[in-house]
């Protein structure tokens, strides 16, 4: 269980100590989804595409989510506002009936959504060497908060049966393919791979902005790291020695009259 984290001034009352400046990133806008994917193709492994033509049919066993690509881009007609598009790529399995071979294969989802983003002309620098950035289009972060989703239903069509249509050409990302055992069939086949999927996400647009906000002391964990210890040890009198928070946090104001250590006692009491 995570440590809880308590504020030594505001555990007993509710005054705040100060207000102070943080800068952090401001969500300006945000939906949340709940998509049913119907007839998603999916692109199986070789081996599983050679379960799929001796099959009769498919159940739906799992689908998991590897990765979501997410772009940023401005609608030149409405000031402030952004599309979102995201690209969903799963890792669907499946169970071929009457043999019961597990297959596997890759379907991809795309989504666009259109959210609130703000503007901002702003090129931002760091002298932190370790995070020196730039943004010269100042566009806003794109985040997206996505559950595994559900397989609610899997289909084999034979290609005859099907409108004959261009084959999507897609660029499948080195570590997408390597999250499978064996090559993906991307091009026509003679037996196809449908699935029904359904994702819960939430999607938004966030900033780095200054803010305002109450201050009611630092975050001191209440909580004591647990050790052995008995009455011989050494270690029984450092358990017994104060937590040096000063050493940790810097003081709110320094004063010429007194060191660092009697000036954050000071503030401490």
């Amino acid at each position: 269980m995570a440590d809880t984290v308590a504020s030594a001034n505001a555990e007993g009352s509710p005054c705040i100590r100060e207000a102070v400046c943080i800068n952090t990133k401001k969500i300006f806008d945000s939906c949340k989804d709940k998509d049913c994917v119907d007839d998603l193709r999916v692109y199986p492994t070789v081996t599983s595409q050679a379960y799929i033509e001796n099959a009769l049919s498919i159940r739906p066993r799992s689908a998991e989510l590897l990765y979501i690509n997410v772009n940023v881009e401005p609608i030149s007609f409405n000031r402030g506002y952004y599309t979102v598009d995201c690209t969903y790529f799963y890792r669907v399995t499946g169970e071929t009936f009457p043999a019961q071979q597990q297959c596997s294969g890759l379907a991809v989802f795309d989504k666009r959504v259109m959210l609130f983003g703000s503007e901002g002309n702003v090129k931002t620098y760091s002298s932190d060497t370790s995070n020196i950035y730039t943004n010269a289009n100042d566009l806003p972060a794109a985040v997206v908060n996505s559950v595994d989703p559900i397989c609610l239903h899997c289909r084999l069509v034979d290609s005859e049966c099907l409108i004959p249509t261009d084959m999507e050409q897609r660029t499948i990302p080195a570590f997408i393919a390597s999250a499978f055992p064996e090559a993906l069939i991307m091009t026509d086949t003679a037996r196809r791979w449908f699935a029904t999927i359904g994702q819960f996400s939430i999607i938004r647009l966030e900033r780095d902005t200054q803010l305002l906000i109450p201050a009611y002391d630092y975050c001191i964990p209440d909580k004591e790291c647990p050790g052995v210890s008995s009455d011989e040890d050494p270690c029984m009198l450092f358990t017994k020695i104060r937590f040096p928070v000063e050493e940790f946090f810097p003081p709110d104001s320094v004063c010429e009259c007194d060191s660092y250590r009697t000036l954050a006692s000071s503030n401490g009491k």
